[in-house]
């Protein structure tokens, strides 16, 4: 039987007992009615997993005494930021879910020219923290040790002026340049348009900050199919997926 697994946002020691977070209580507790003396593994984002074992167990509290520490070779080499256009409901759910399966370290929400959603700035950040949540619970599924940083959503032109990367990418289909063409990256930028694609004047405007149009196949993706395609190929070039 799978060992339950749970993200606990406080630092944790080998042979600390910790007082567990709401939403993990609630899972112990409620969901999964488990005992005192039953184990689960914790993560914090810091690249470890920690072996627990319960101590207490009540429907608004529980305890776990740490056991063990190990550090699983599970965090890619190749660092990865997505520049993602927002997308309706699930669609941007789902991007962000796998986009943090497949490895993606920071995942930036942005306004484009053919965005159909507009937040205002209590809505972008409630947006921001379920976003956030998605990727917790993709982490713990996934076995990532590590987090990925959902960032606060912003125009594309801000994001452009200020991402870093040595290998910055827009997906553009009417391109035909093979990621072939370049040299191995230790960091890559991937910028991904809305439903209607990126406007041509933002592909111009994102080609002069630095990137370099690509497209992954003859095909065009959805907004939500698109980083999932582009980091698996990122990921078996030049990452842990090869």
């Amino acid at each position: 039987m799978r060992i339950p697994r749970f993200y606990e946002p406080q630092p944790l020691t080998e042979g600390s007992e910790v007082n567990l977070s709401d939403s993990v209580v609630q899972h112990v507790s409620r969901a999964l009615r488990m005992r005192p003396g039953d184990a689960l593994i914790l993560f914090n984002g810091d690249g470890c997993e920690y072996q627990a074992e319960l101590t207490e167990v009540a429907k608004r509290n529980a305890c776990a005494r740490i056991t063990g520490v190990t550090t699983p070779a599970r965090i890619s080499p190749l660092k990865v930021t997505v520049g993602q256009a927002v997308s309706r409901g699930e669609r941007m759910d789902y991007a962000v879910q796998k986009a943090t399966e497949l490895g993606m370290n920071q995942l930036v929400p942005l306004f484009t020219e053919r965005c159909e959603v507009r937040l205002n700035n209590e809505r972008q950040d409630k947006r921001r923290q379920h976003w956030q949540q998605v990727a917790i619970s993709a982490c713990e599924q996934s076995l990532r040790c590590d987090l990925p940083e959902i960032s606060e959503p912003q125009p594309l032109h801000n994001w452009l002026d200020t991402v870093e990367a040595d290998l910055k990418l827009v997906l553009h289909h009417h391109t035909e340049q093979p990621l072939g063409d370049f040299d191995k990256p230790g960091s890559v930028a991937l910028l991904i348009g809305p439903e209607g694609g990126l406007s041509e004047t933002e592909v111009e405007l994102a080609l002069s900050k630095g990137f370099k149009p690509v497209a992954f196949g003859p095909r065009v993706f959805r907004t939500e199919t698109a980083p999932i395609a582009a980091l698996s190929v990122l990921q078996y070039l030049w990452g842990d997926l090869g």
